[in-house]
C-alpha cells in the first residue's frame, strides 16, 4: 500500500463508519470520534447531511466510507438491512465534493486490525459483519446471511438474537457460530469486533478481541495514510509463513488448535485491497 498524496502534499482523510445504530466519523488531526444516531430512517442524503454538520469544522482532501453491505467497484450493491433504502445509485464522492473511497464495514474494521497472514473478522454489532484478509487482499464476505438453525447465522448472534434469547444464550451461540466459521475457513489469526463483543464473557478460543476505533485505522489504511508496516509482496509472505510453520512444528504448535495465534507477533499493514477502490 502506498502513501497518496493530493498535489504533493500530505492528504486529510475522513473516514465515515456506517453502522446500524449509529454514524461514526473521525478525521486526520483529531483525537474524538464524533457521532450521531442512525437507524431504519436513515437514508443516504441523511447521511451526507448529518456528516457534514457534524465536521463542519474539520478540514480534508478525501473520504473513506464503510457500509454494512456488499460493495462492488466502489459503490454498494444492496441496501443495508438495518436501514432506509436509496443507498445504491446515490453518488457518494459527489455528495460529498471530495474523492472517495467505498467498502464493507466489517472489511474497514478487519483492515484496521490486520497484522499479517489470513485474517478472520467477526463483527458482533446490530447484525454480523464478516470479512478476510489473506495475505494483504481483502475479501469481503456476506457470512451473517448464510442459513443457521432455525433462521441466519446474523439472527443468532446479532442485535436481535441478543435481545431474543437474552446474553447467556447469545453467548452459547456466538461460541458455536465462530466455531463452525473457524473450522470451515482455517484462518490463522480471528479478530471479534463490533459494539457487543464487550458483552461476552470470555473470547472463544483463539480468538482476539478487535477495537471499533479499527475502524477508523482501515479507513486511513484505504489511502495510505496509517503510520504501519507495508507488507511484503506475495513471495516474501509466503517465506515468513514457512518459516513460522517450521518454528511451530519444531514447538509442537498446532495452527488448527489455536488459530490465532500466528499473527500475534506480525506488525505488517496491508499491501492492497481486492476491491477496485
Amino acid at each position: 500500500m502506498q502513501t497518496q498524496s493530493l498535489g504533493g502534499r500530505h492528504l486529510n482523510v475522513l473516514v465515515v463508519d456506517v453502522g446500524g445504530t449509529h454514524i461514526k466519523v473521525l478525521a486526520t488531526g483529531q483525537t474524538e470520534p464524533r457521532e450521531f444516531p442512525s437507524g431504519p430512517a436513515m437514508t443516504p442524503k441523511r447521511m451526507v447531511a448529518g456528516v457534514k454538520k457534524l465536521t463542519a469544522d474539520w478540514k480534508y482532501d478525501v473520504v473513506s466510507m464503510g457500509y454494512p453491505g456488499p460493495v462492488l467497484r466502489n459503490r454498494p450493491v444492496a441496501d443495508p438491512h438495518n436501514l432506509a433504502a436509496g443507498w445504491i445509485g446515490f453518488h457518494f464522492g459527489e455528495a460529498f465534493g471530495r474523492p472517495l473511497k467505498f467498502i464493507n464495514d466489517a472489511a474497514m474494521q478487519a483492515l484496521g486490525s490486520y497484522k499479517g497472514g489470513k485474517l478472520l473478522f467477526l463483527g458482533l454489532g446490530t447484525g454480523l459483519g464478516s470479512a478476510m484478509i489473506v495475505d494483504g487482499v481483502v475479501e469481503p464476505m456476506e457470512l451473517g446471511h448464510l442459513p443457521y438453525k432455525k433462521a441466519t447465522y446474523e439472527d443468532y448472534v446479532g442485535l436481535r438474537g441478543l435481545e431474543k434469547w437474552g446474553k447467556k444464550k447469545w453467548r452459547r451461540h456466538v461460541a458455536d457460530v465462530v466455531a463452525r466459521l473457524i473450522a470451515a475457513l482455517e484462518p490463522d489469526d480471528v479478530v471479534l469486533g463490533g459494539g457487543n463483543v464487550k458483552k461476552l464473557k470470555e473470547l472463544p478460543r483463539g480468538c482476539r478481541a478487535g477495537d471499533n476505533a479499527n475502524a477508523f485505522l482501515g479507513g486511513f489504511r484505504l489511502w495510505g495514510q496509517a503510520d504501519d508496516r507495508i507488507l511484503p509482496s506475495g513471495p516474501a509472505v509466503k517465506e515468513h509463513r514457512r518459516r513460522k510453520e517450521h518454528q511451530d512444528g519444531n514447538t509442537g504448535t498446532n495452527r488448527h488448535q489455536k488459530p490465532g495465534h500466528r499473527a500475534a507477533d506480525q506488525t505488517y499493514g496491508l499491501e492492497g485491497s481486492a476491491d477496485p477502490l
